[in-house]
């Protein structure tokens, strides 16, 4: 699974993770294992890529412990 870091969050439930070779959508319904309201920007995470109505998401994004 790709890994990331939390870039950006809005108040609205949507962010952005900071891949390895890019920037992804994620909405707050693709958490797995915690809430929006738990993320913080700088956070490891790991999610598997997806398609949205926009074009490239985030899904199943799940915290990295550590």
């Amino acid at each position: 699974m790709p890994e990331g870091t939390i870039k950006k969050l809005a108040e609205k439930g949507f962010g952005f993770i900071q891949g390895a070779e890019k920037d992804i959508f994620f909405h707050f319904s693709a958490l797995e294992g915690i809430s929006f309201e738990e993320l913080r920007e700088g956070q490891k995470v790991e999610y598997q890529e997806g398609t949205g109505p926009k074009g490239p998401r985030a899904e199943n994004v799940k915290l990295i412990d550590g």
